[in-house]
């Protein structure tokens, strides 16, 4: 008979759903244990041992498998879009060098007329913000 064993501690909830969903995915049955309990006091997370999720015994290879092959696409996903064609701007990021950016108009326009001649930009890649005249 299988048995449940503890996989992965989390201190929030999010973290624990979202490897939860991305086992689901790979067809790996999971639990998460303690998410309610903490939720209501979070302060019993060290004696419970934080938020756990389980897997069956026999799935725990391939579980570690999935998640592995997650944070590595996810890794690869993000070097995909450091560089892009045919940008909007001339420039890149000064922290990165990606040229994924876009202009942050929220913080220098109003009413959609701009009220600084710099602009505040956003790098997609790593989000620094930097200003460019």
């Amino acid at each position: 008979m299988s048995e449940l064993v503890r996989f992965k501690f989390y201190e929030n909830a999010l973290a624990a759903n979202r490897d939860k969903q991305i086992l689901a995915d790979a067809g790996i049955n999971s639990f998460i244990a303690n998410e309610q309990l903490i939720q209501s006091d979070w302060l019993l997370s060290q004696a419970v041992g934080g938020i756990q999720l389980q897997v069956f015994d026999e799935d725990l290879e391939k579980a570690q498998k999935a998640l592995q092959d997650y944070q590595e696409n996810e890794q690869f996903s993000l070097e995909v879009e450091h560089t892009i064609e045919n940008p909007d701007y001339d420039f890149t990021c000064p922290k990165c060098g990606s040229n994924h950016i876009y202009r942050d108009d929220s913080a220098t326009s109003f009413f959609g007329i701009s009220i600084l001649t710099s602009h505040t930009f956003i790098c997609y890649y790593c989000g620094n913000e930097f200003s460019h005249a």
